[in-house]
């Protein structure tokens, strides 16, 4: 995919976002795509790691969680500007991951994935036990204030402007990293992923690499907890449970970690399946798990990878390749 497009997409997808919120006058629907908005980012973030380093992290909601908790603490008790908390946060969450991936991206398959879910749930202890600090199990507050990247914060939260706001960190957020994707570094990240050891033997610093990755998608899931801080003004430590990870983790499966748009496609059709089964069965995650089970025996690549090969078969063959096969065909008579 070239970055003509990539852009071309981007702006794409911002048009239909603005169309899409405009058209909606039920403040019920803008807040669905609001937190499937929101969680698709969060989906996206776990699924760079999954795509570019191909590892599996159970402990990506210490990231989404963490971020709130961040901005509310640093507004709360530090004082700072709102836009200099947003960023703090973010940057923290960014930089206290790339530290962690020094030691954990050393750790192989599945002890990698217990050790980042030994890290969430310390942090969803500590969240829930500092009672001072966080507000314990009560969670606390997130106090906004009036004003906040120059817009004013009570017209920032009206559903139809909240939503443009999601959608467009989620937009942005996918194009910057499909540029990535086709740079140098996703390049090399990719070939370590595929095989390190003949990386190293090539010359490729495998760790830095990887510790990156793993802080970038730290990042991106920072972005979400930050949006659904200001979405719901209020942060707990149910932000920072191990099933939240697990729900993630769950969106990036249905949607295909192959494409980068896979797991937002996946997040976008689990809120959906919550708002349509939770009406008809009380139990709606067993039905919800018994698709993810469907899509995984029969279509590894997730929904995205198996509307890619749809298009694929309804693409018409290009015409040199129709021409090459006629002459074939009158040279065999």
């Amino acid at each position: 995919m070239s970055i003509t497009r990539i852009s071309a997409g981007v702006v794409a997808a911002l048009v239909a976002g603005a169309a899409l919120g405009g058209s909606l006058s039920s403040g019920t629907a803008l807040s669905l795509l609001t937190q499937a908005s929101i969680h698709a980012i969060f989906a996206l973030g776990v699924g760079l790691l999954l795509r570019q380093n191909g590892m599996v992290s159970f402990g990506h909601a210490a990231f989404f969680g963490g971020a709130g908790y961040a901005v509310a603490i640093l507004l709360e008790q530090q004082g700072l500007p709102a836009e200099a908390a947003v960023l703090l946060a973010v940057l923290g969450i960014a930089g206290f991951a790339f530290v962690l991936a020094l030691v954990a991206v050393r750790v192989p398959g599945i002890a990698f994935g217990m050790l980042t879910l030994a890290v969430g749930q310390m942090f969803y202890l500590v969240a829930s036990r500092t009672r001072g600090l966080t507000g314990g199990a009560d969670g606390m507050n997130v106090n906004w204030p009036a004003t906040l990247f120059g817009i004013e914060t009570a017209r920032l939260l009206q559903p139809g402007m909240l939503f443009l706001v999601c959608w467009t960190a989620l937009v942005l957020l996918t194009g910057v990293l499909a540029l990535l994707a086709r740079s140098r570094f996703g390049a090399v990240t990719e070939a370590i992923r595929d095989n390190e050891e003949r990386a190293r033997f090539i010359g490729i610093r495998t760790l830095l690499p990887r510790a990156a990755v793993f802080a970038l998608s730290a990042g991106v899931t920072a972005v979400a907890g930050v949006l659904a801080a200001l979405n719901t003004g209020f942060v707990s430590p149910e932000g920072l449970h191990w099933s939240v990870s697990g729900a993630a983790l769950m969106m990036v499966i249905v949607g295909g970690s192959r494409t980068l748009w896979g797991p937002a496609l996946g997040a976008v059709v689990y809120f959906l399946a919550r708002d349509f089964l939770g009406d008809y069965a009380s139990h709606w995650m067993a039905v919800f798990g018994v698709a993810l089970i469907a899509v995984i025996v029969f279509s590894p690549e997730g929904i995205a990878g198996a509307l890619q090969r749809l298009l694929a078969r309804r693409r018409p063959a290009p015409v040199a390749a129709l021409d090459n096969g006629a002459a074939s065909a009158s040279a065999s008579h």
